[in-house]
């Protein structure tokens, strides 16, 4: 009785803090993008707001399946390990058999120890350069060991580093429909998982802003790690229109991999 009274308030506090923080990312895209000069992904901005701004107006509907699928997960989760349970909201998060990370409780934002760096990390409300994403990656997203493969310190194969969407593209043209990378974004506290499909090629943002890794504007399930996101895609479709399952990760064609700048 205890652990269902736990599960409840539980999902009643992600329920609420789902609805804001789906306001905080569509209000940053929109001022985002109306302070971004014109590129080549201002498409994708287009689109991924208005996923953005649909997945709100839905998600009177879909919540009491997106709390289903999300319980089922997280019990799955549990099970193995992955997680410490939905009282926590994946605080202090256990993510790999051989090393403990625990993230900062203390604040929304999470802050690397100040022995581990002369200056105190605070992450600006967007990114506007490429040396503050690096440091952002070294300082918030390393010690959550984003990029790596489960529970080894080699990383994992699909990962690339600061690549631009055409980029991207080059590298899957030549593969088959399900092959995919993840690449750290440029426009959000996050990552864009580029995926290869029968006529062309998709890409989604991954917010990690927070205490999770999860699609944006696309899909509910919140993920304690960038692997398990990754891992449960490939067993699970992103989106049900579309079908996609990630099967054949694109690794690195460059030697020393693009990602060296962000492990230095």
């Amino acid at each position: 009785k205890r652990e269902e009274e736990e599960r409840q308030k539980g999902e009643e506090l992600i329920r609420q803090q789902e609805e804001i923080r789906a306001k905080e990312l569509y209000l940053s895209l929109k001022q985002a993008q109306q302070h971004s000069q014109h590129s080549d992904d201002d498409q994708e901005w287009e689109e991924q707001l208005r996923r953005s701004k649909a997945a709100d107006e839905e998600r009177s509907h879909k919540a009491r399946r997106a709390r289903d699928e999300y319980r089922r997960q997280s019990l799955r989760a549990i099970q193995k390990g992955r997680v410490a349970g939905l009282s926590h909201l994946f605080q202090g998060t256990n993510l790999g058999n051989d090393q403990e990370i625990k993230v900062n409780n203390n604040s929304a934002t999470p802050l690397l120890s100040p022995t581990a760096s002369s200056n105190i990390w605070e992450r600006p409300s967007r990114p506007f350069s490429r040396d503050v994403i690096i440091r952002w990656f070294k300082e918030e997203q390393i010690p959550r060991r984003a990029g790596f493969e489960r529970n080894t310190n080699r990383i994992a194969q699909w990962f690339h580093g600061i690549i631009s969407r055409q980029e991207a593209e080059e590298l899957l043209m030549n593969k088959s429909e399900g092959a995919f990378l993840v690449r750290v974004s440029e426009k959000i506290w996050g990552y864009a998982l580029s995926y290869r499909q029968q006529n062309g090629f998709k890409h989604f943002l991954v917010d990690a802003s927070g205490d999770f890794y999860s699609f944006l504007g696309v899909d509910p399930n919140r993920h304690p790690t960038l692997t398990d996101l990754i891992d449960f895609h490939k067993e699970e479709i992103i989106t049900s229109s579309g079908g996609e399952l990630l099967l054949e990760p694109c690794g690195q064609q460059k030697n020393p991999p693009d990602y060296s700048p962000l492990f230095e």
